[in-house]
């Protein structure tokens, strides 16, 4: 079986932030890929409070100086062929557009070395979606994480029909060596496990605030109430970020789902209101 020790993460986003910054907490080779200089800058901003949530956790046993030390192990870089020059495994978070992703894997597969195993964080698409694009579907799988991985730290790993074993069994490996939890797949589903139970509570959420039968406090308010769950639908979309749940809103047919791409576009997405990260979406922070 392949040891996975150097990881790229492509996408240093709310999600693939967290991504690199788990698999470098636990000792993992780590840089972090995005498209220029002020990505990457904005990247070390969330690396830096990550660092400081990790120790305030004690993730992993904590220890004195080991935020400091992690982050000044973590690279970065704008170059793609630079940055998967020596990976193991690159995982890919970029937007959740098929044709942005599928372009992704075409660019990745001209410049990664051929030892490079290749991984989705796709929370909706079949990794069947993007494997052609990879030339090397027995090398590709899909990895998903929860937001907040470090408290949720499950990972979803699901390949295709197409996807070695020992390649499903190395990430598997690795997801267990970096402080997290495999869920394995015997076949895939759009959603895994996670998202196919998720989804639809975020769907229905978001169908009784644009049908105008209830405000998103209120909504919140009921599921936390009724449920015993800590937060609600929309303090999940605010976690997430709200750029996330818009593409997936506008890529579909269903009409509801374009009235919430709409609704999302503009109270929330013109005006720069993406959530937590930028300290107001639903809710402020």
């Amino acid at each position: 079986m392949q040891k996975i020790s150097n990881v790229t993460v492509l996408g240093t986003g709310v999600l693939g932030s967290q991504i690199a910054f788990q698999a470098a907490w636990y000792g993992y080779a780590v840089t972090a890929f995005d498209l220029d200089e002020s990505l990457l800058g904005a990247a070390r901003e969330r690396f830096t409070k990550l660092a400081a949530i990790y120790t305030a956790d004690g993730v992993g046993g904590g220890g004195e100086g080991r935020g400091e030390r992690v982050l000044a192990g973590i690279h970065y870089s704008h170059d793609l062929a630079e940055a998967v020059a020596d990976a193991d495994l690159v995982i890919e978070a970029v937007p959740e557009t098929l044709s942005i992703k599928q372009q992704t894997y075409t660019d990745l597969a001209a410049v990664a070395p051929a030892k490079t195993i290749f991984a989705t964080n796709s929370s909706t698409l079949l990794p069947s979606d993007l494997k052609e694009s990879t030339g090397r579907p027995d090398r590709f799988l899909a990895l998903h994480y929860a937001n907040n991985v470090w408290r949720q730290n499950t990972a979803e790993v699901m390949g295709t029909t197409d996807t070695d074993p020992a390649v499903f069994d190395a990430v598997v490996a690795f997801t267990e060596g970096s402080g997290l939890v495999p869920i394995r797949l015997k076949k895939e589903k759009a959603g895994s496990v996670l998202n196919s139970m998720l989804v639809p509570l975020l769907n229905a959420a978001a169908g009784l605030l644009v049908g105008g039968f209830a405000d998103a406090e209120t909504i919140d308010k009921t599921w936390r109430i009724g449920t015993g769950a800590p937060v609600g639908p929309f303090q999940i979309f605010d976690i997430i970020g709200l750029t996330t749940p818009y593409n997936i809103a506008v890529a579909s047919s269903d009409a509801g789902s374009q009235a919430f791409a709409a609704y999302l576009k503009e109270n929330f997405i013109d005006a720069g209101k993406l959530g937590v990260a930028t300290g107001e979406g639903f809710y402020r922070y």
